[in-house]
């Protein structure tokens, strides 16, 4: 979402590393905060094989509809979006092949925990990739449907 909301002007450039920065520390906190609670060492590396193209087209998806919850409700003035993302994102890991991540760094941050939603190390690239190509289909064709306007239209 940083990404997309950089490249269609609703985020400056310059807050983008800053912004991805804070979202892996997030991520990582979330995780230890989780584990603490549970009695488990706070990171260890994942098991969980999840490489496939099933899955990879899964998180794409996934990351497409979020893309599309989000942009659709931000352009339509829609107050509700963090109900409706936590909508989309349960929904999204109960029917879709993947885990439904849908951003780099809960991707990074579940490759440090061992648990049944999680992703090894060396499986992170093909999701974040899918991620991406997600995020970008999304917001071309929101702006397509729901073109910004200007507040002189």
């Amino acid at each position: 979402m940083t990404l997309a909301a950089a490249s269609q002007g609703a985020l400056p450039w310059r807050d983008v590393l800053p912004y991805i920065g804070m979202q892996l520390l997030g991520a990582y906190n979330g995780i230890a905060a989780a584990h603490l609670m549970f009695g488990e060492p706070v990171f260890f590396a994942s098991l969980k094989v999840r490489t496939s193209g099933v899955q990879w087209w899964s998180e794409f998806i996934a990351t497409f509809g979020l893309l599309m919850v989000i942009w659709g409700c931000v352009r339509q003035n829609i107050p509700a979006v963090p109900y409706a993302v936590a909508a989309y994102i349960t929904s999204a890991y109960w029917f879709t092949a993947s885990p439904s991540f849908a951003n780099p760094a809960v991707t990074r941050a579940r490759a440090a925990s061992n648990t049944f939603a999680d992703i090894r190390p060396e499986d992170i690239a093909g999701f974040v990739v899918a991620q991406l190509l997600g995020a970008a289909a999304a917001t071309l064709l929101l702006r397509w449907l729901l073109p910004l306007t200007s507040p002189s239209d």
